[in-house]
């Protein structure tokens, strides 16, 4: 399966999906124009990913800053994640914030108690 590289804007994230080492990534800030437009191939490429291979995934979030739009269309990809980890698949989700940003540690752990998935909080 091919990745997944997506080049960070100033309105959108970088996108590292590496399908070897199950390492996917997204960094930068999240604020496009249209969020699931801009959200769609990152949507298909890991439901084909959780589809057609059982590696175990590294999810990293590396946001600096994401808007209500992109929160959904994040929520989205936690709730694929989730899926496929009720059905036996492993997943480490490492959700990264800036140490000084509360809102985003918060907006984390918003999402974390939502899910039943397990959230590594890690500042840097």
């Amino acid at each position: 399966m091919e990745n997944l590289f997506i080049e960070k804007t100033r309105a959108t994230p970088a996108v590292r999906f590496d399908a070897a080492s199950g390492v996917l990534e997204i960094s930068g800030e999240s604020y496009p124009e249209n969020s699931m437009k801009f959200y769609q191939p990152v949507f298909s490429w890991l439901q084909q990913y959780l589809s057609e291979t059982d590696h175990p995934i590294t999810f990293n979030f590396k946001l600096d800053y994401f808007n209500t739009s992109s929160s959904k269309c994040i929520l989205n990809i936690l709730e694929m994640l989730e899926q496929a980890h009720a059905q036996g698949r492993q997943i480490s989700l490492n959700w990264y914030y800036q140490e000084d940003d509360e809102d985003m540690l918060e907006s984390g752990q918003e999402f974390a108690e939502d899910l039943s998935l397990h959230f590594n909080f890690i500042s840097f």
